[in-house]
């Protein structure tokens, strides 16, 4: 939600703080809906429905008319997961949270700042997409279970992208042609080869695998095709390579863009003939495997550089299956999530049964560049500092708890909402104030507010 433009409506009578609040939505890349009105939001929002939903709402508690209230209970009954954020005077903040207890995500209080605006905006949508993400995700276990599981127990993903993957699948374990397997690090490209393997005729044999990347050129070399007693030092006994092992099965080559020139000579004989000699042995040995490999490196560029052998990247890449980063699909965040907590939570910790809607809306916000595997990290650390039934934000590594220090803002959900909103404008007023060189002028001018009001502000919270 929060890499998207939002549309976000607000609903205010006064002209000055609904067209304020409007150019700082707008200003953060946003689409702003203006209502002066209680009646006139609520059918604002009514429209939207038709042509795209709001995303978050931002309503005036007094006005003339439908109260903030009204509109509250209104929209709640329209859309119960839309966010909505009231803007209270002062005096107000016991109705306030009275209208929190009746769903409101959070209150804004004036004169309103536009760094809270900007901070309460991200927090809010990243509260809508893992209500809405946690939705669609609930739409459509069931049928994941009773149609996909029993064939791809380990391909979690409800989305078009992963659905397209599937059905690619399906498609090329039929044949008996060699695959390539191509996608970032960390998603689930082995776990794609051993879907194709188990969906093949090949099924009842070995799925036999090796890392191109990890092994020199002559251990890899060894591993492949094996070697007889005496080849060389340190062989003392004859060894089976993995084309034998693989023999009427699959074999999977991982990190297959790393094979060395040299080895890719070998590589493509025993691929086009489906015959090799043991290192120090001089007798042909036949099998029948069917290869896997993959990578993360652009093989196509790797070819124009010269460094893989063009023959052997048309030997390899017969039947194309590509793989979505996590960053493409995130829609299939939250049924990941529920996934690696029912793996990992019976040996981690038992107590956690699901991912908060605050710690989920930071989890689908982040572009995850380690994808899958980087997600599941994320998740088994969260479940070891977890304290109740629910992952909290402050359970998350602390990539997800608002980015890098110096940018986060820290509160305190165990004060009051009155002490929450100080401890949240004495923080932004340091940050202005470290921003500004201590100049109270410069300082005032970015919080936005007079440099009388400024020094008030300063001996309120004992800032020297």
């Amino acid at each position: 939600m929060a890499s998207r433009m939002a549309k976000i409506l607000i609903i205010d009578d006064n002209d000055t703080i609904r067209e304020g609040l409007a150019h700082t939505v707008k200003k953060l890349g946003h689409e702003a809906i203006v209502a002066a009105s209680g009646t006139a939001g609520i059918e604002a929002f009514q429209a939207s429905q038709k042509t795209g939903a709001v995303d978050f709402v931002i309503t005036d508690l007094k006005m003339e008319g439908a109260t903030g209230v009204e509109v509250l209970r209104a929209i709640g009954v329209l859309d119960p997961e839309v966010p909505i954020m009231l803007i209270t005077g002062f005096g107000t903040v016991e109705t306030a949270v009275e209208a929190m207890k009746l769903g409101a995500f959070d209150f804004l209080t004036k004169p309103i700042q536009p760094e809270v605006v900007r901070l309460k905006v991200e927090r809010a949508l990243e509260l809508c997409a893992a209500r809405r993400g946690r939705k669609k995700a609930d739409a459509i276990t069931e049928a994941l279970h009773a149609d996909v599981d029993s064939k791809f127990p380990d391909l979690i993903g409800g989305g078009e992208k992963m659905a397209i993957v599937r059905r690619t699948v399906q498609k090329v374990a039929a044949s008996d042609t060699t695959v390539f397997v191509n996608g970032e690090s960390g998603t689930g490209k082995e776990l794609i080869a051993r879907a194709i393997h188990r969906l093949s005729k090949r099924a009842k044999g070995p799925f036999i695998k090796v890392n191109c990347g990890a092994l020199t050129e002559t251990l890899l070399e060894s591993e492949l095709f094996g070697h007889e007693k005496g080849a060389f030092t340190g062989a003392i006994k004859q060894k089976l390579g993995r084309f034998e092992l693989a023999d009427g099965g699959t074999l999977f080559l991982d990190e297959v863009g790393d094979v060395p020139p040299a080895m890719q000579v070998k590589l493509l004989r025993a691929l086009q003939e489906q015959e090799f000699e043991r290192v120090g042995g001089e007798t042909p040995i036949k099998v029948s495997v069917r290869v896997v490999s993959a990578t993360n490196k652009d093989l196509e560029a790797e070819v124009a550089a010269g460094r893989f052998r063009q023959d052997l990247y048309f030997r390899l890449v017969v039947l194309p299956v590509k793989l979505p980063p996590l960053r493409e699909r995130r829609e299939d965040i939250p049924l990941l999530c529920s996934h690696f907590i029912a793996k990992l939570g019976p040996k981690t910790n038992a107590r956690v049964r699901a991912v908060g809607d605050a710690a989920l809306g930071r989890i689908m916000a982040y572009h995850w560049p380690g994808n899958v595997r980087e997600l599941e990290n994320a998740i088994e650390q969260a479940l070891v500092f977890a304290e109740g039934d629910e992952i909290a934000p402050s359970s998350l590594p602390q990539f997800l708890q608002g980015g890098a220090e110096e940018d986060r803002l820290d509160v305190p959900r165990e004060l009051s909402l009155p002490e929450i909103l100080d401890d949240l404008e004495r923080q932004l007023i340091l940050k202005a104030y470290a921003k500004a060189n201590h100049v109270k002028t410069e300082t005032a001018r970015l919080l936005g507010i007079k440099t009388s009001a400024l020094y008030y502000k300063l001996e309120k919270y004992g800032i020297e």
